[in-house]
């Protein structure tokens, strides 16, 4: 299925009009009574969201009580000697844990007020000793009300997928590529090289994506995801060497892009 993008002036505008329609959400949860439950990414993509999203649940007086946070991914740590996969410390700079405590979390906790944010027991990340419990305990939960997608620059990697992933994968520990890990010096920073960034990491699958979503929506904004943005408009089904285009595939699935990223595209 074809995605027609919404083109928006810059990342901050973005941000704002996904912030707002993520809040009307979790109002709509909260007067049904169920569980609001939204898939994130860390970095870069949708920094300009959860920036705007803390004001427009507090201008509603929101309680978070009911939200779950599901991160999409973290890297991980291999035990040389016995070959298992390790959780990495979640006080790393890197950790994408670390990033949804911090920039998700602790900001959309801070908006709602004392007793009325998300518990810990609601923050989710998958476990590399356990990856295959990842996907049965977000079915159990309902599923995913919202996945928010973002997209390699350079080799449209979704969530740590790498290209050439094959459709209906589930929630795994994944080798990452060269290209990703560079992709991800400019998302972390803190980087010293690329002999820092880790080997592994543990991901959701684009098939615990396209499956478990009720609705997805992807971000990409800046000159650098230009052609992350041009193979996502032309996508018209899943393709495996830009698993990205997994958006193509997905129920209710939206694409939104700034004026950098979209080209000449018009904007709203």
């Amino acid at each position: 299925m074809h995605v027609p993008p919404t083109v928006f002036p810059d990342p901050v505008a973005l941000g704002h009009a996904l912030a707002a329609e993520i809040a009307s959400e979790i109002e709509d949860a909260t007067r049904d009574g169920r569980p609001y439950v939204l898939g994130c990414p860390g970095g870069r993509s949708a920094h300009s969201t959860y920036t705007a999203l803390p004001a427009e649940l507090a201008a509603r007086g929101l309680d978070l009580g009911h939200v779950v946070i599901v991160m999409m991914d973290e890297y991980v740590a291999r035990d040389e000697a016995t070959g298992d996969f390790l959780r990495i410390d979640p006080a790393l700079a890197h950790s994408c844990a670390r990033f949804g405590r911090l920039e998700i979390v602790e900001r959309l906790n801070a908006a709602a007020g004392p007793r009325r944010g998300i518990t810990p027991d609601r923050f989710w990340v998958p476990d590399p000793a356990d990856p295959e419990e990842y996907d049965k305990r977000i079915a159990d939960v309902g599923g995913i009300d919202l996945f928010v997608l973002a997209s390699g620059a350079s080799d449209g990697h979704v969530a740590f997928n790498p290209a050439g992933t094959p459709a209906g994968t589930r929630t795994r520990v994944v080798g990452l590529t060269e290209q990703t890990r560079r992709d991800n010096l400019t998302t972390f920073p803190t980087f010293g090289g690329l002999d820092e960034v880790p080997l592994y990491g543990v991901t959701v699958g684009v098939g615990t994506i396209q499956e478990q979503s009720k609705r997805v929506v992807m971000v990409a904004h800046g000159a650098d995801k230009a052609e992350a943005a041009r193979r996502l408009t032309a996508a018209e089904r899943y393709e495996p060497d830009w698993p990205a285009t997994i958006l193509s595939e997905c129920a209710q699935a939206r694409l939104l892009l700034d004026e950098a990223a979209a080209g000449t595209a018009p904007h709203i």
